[in-house]
């Protein structure tokens, strides 16, 4: 239909310790209401290190969450992180761009340590519309394709359709810039916390400069936990988010807890140490957290001293408005930090 709206989506990010759906309304461009949201957690062997192990669990939950919500919408949108995802900033031959569309592919090969008929390839130009360049810088985007596969599966057993496959560290980067703004003059990293990998995006100019999947996350410190205590996964899940647990209280735990946040600290002064010796651009002035590990107990205070950087823990619902009636106010600012992918992935639309 001709000047038809691009339809909206569905936000599923399906991780290793649970799902989160979101869907968005947008009421004028720039503006969101919330429409549905449901969490469902999952067991820990339904998703190993990003791949899915059992899907018949994972797909158990979208249904739960499809029936809570009561969403109608069949198009849903996901993304991946991990080592199944590689991406490069690459420099190519200015040329057009259906001439692009041509050779990325043979482009693509020199950069990517996968057979190239085993990976989904996208691309986006970062310069478009720089003039008298001789070269363009690409932004290369090559997942596992099986991986992808495997996600768009338990979406279509649900009955439902994935139409866009992103990934998390950009899902992240759109739930920022809806909430936040991008100020260009600032060089802020997004660092979300998930239980198995941890995403950094370093922005620029309000661009993407720098991004790394770290293999550490939310499990590490639970791990810590149950041996330092000998609990159960459950039991030390709640006593990293600062609850009490038989005879053990947050300050029991505290030690622990800031032992593995200062592991994590070191993870991430390597990633912006190699940022900083690979890129022109300036030093990380200012860090945002999001994720279910950013609630561990302080560990936002741990990053704030160690990097001297303005550390502050993301809300991706900031600006996103939702009826009083429908939604606990309580249990959304809980659940917010969380949220961060699923809300970058319900902004996005078919097509665009």
């Amino acid at each position: 239909m001709l000047f038809a709206r691009p339809k909206s989506v569905v936000g599923l990010d399906i991780g290793s310790s649970g799902i989160k759906l979101i869907e968005l309304k947008e009421r004028r461009r720039g503006e969101y209401q919330l429409v549905h949201l449901g969490f469902e957690p999952l067991s820990p062997e339904a998703i190993v290190d990003g791949s899915i192990m059992d899907s018949s669990l994972v797909v158990d939950a979208i249904n739960r969450l499809n029936e809570q919500t009561g969403t109608k919408n069949p198009s849903y949108a996901t993304s991946l992180s991990g080592h199944s995802v590689i991406i490069k900033k690459i420099q190519v031959p200015a040329v057009s761009a259906d001439e692009l569309a041509e050779s990325i592919r043979w482009e693509a090969e020199q950069y990517i340590p996968f057979d190239i008929n085993d990976v989904r390839l996208d691309y986006v130009v970062l310069n478009e519309g720089a003039e008298g360049r001789e070269t363009l810088d690409v932004l290369l985007v090559a997942v596992k394709r099986d991986k992808v596969n495997d996600y768009v599966s338990v979406i279509s057993q649900t009955g439902k359709q994935a139409v866009i496959v992103d990934v998390d560290a950009f899902a992240v980067q759109n739930a920022f810039e809806v909430n936040y703004g991008m100020d260009s003059g600032k060089t802020i990293a997004l660092v979300n916390l998930g239980a198995s990998v941890t995403n950094v995006n370093i922005i620029s100019r309000g661009v993407t400069v720098f991004w790394r999947d770290l293999t550490f996350g939310g499990n590490q410190f639970t791990e810590a936990l149950q041996r330092e205590f000998n609990l159960s996964f459950e039991q030390a899940e709640q006593l990293k988010r600062g609850e009490s647990v038989d005879r053990f209280s947050a300050a029991d735990a505290r030690a622990v807890l800031e032992q593995i946040s200062a592991e994590l600290a070191t993870e991430i002064q390597k990633t912006f140490d190699f940022y900083t010796a690979t890129s022109s651009e300036g030093a990380v002035e200012e860090m945002v957290l999001s994720g279910g590990c950013a609630l561990t107990a302080n560990l936002e205070q741990v990053l704030r001293e160690r990097f001297g950087l303005p550390t502050e823990i993301m809300n991706p619902l900031k600006r996103i408005q939702y009826r009083e009636s429908s939604f606990d106010g309580g249990w959304l600012r809980a659940m917010a930090p969380r949220l961060a992918v699923a809300v970058g992935l319900a902004v996005r639309k078919v097509g665009e």
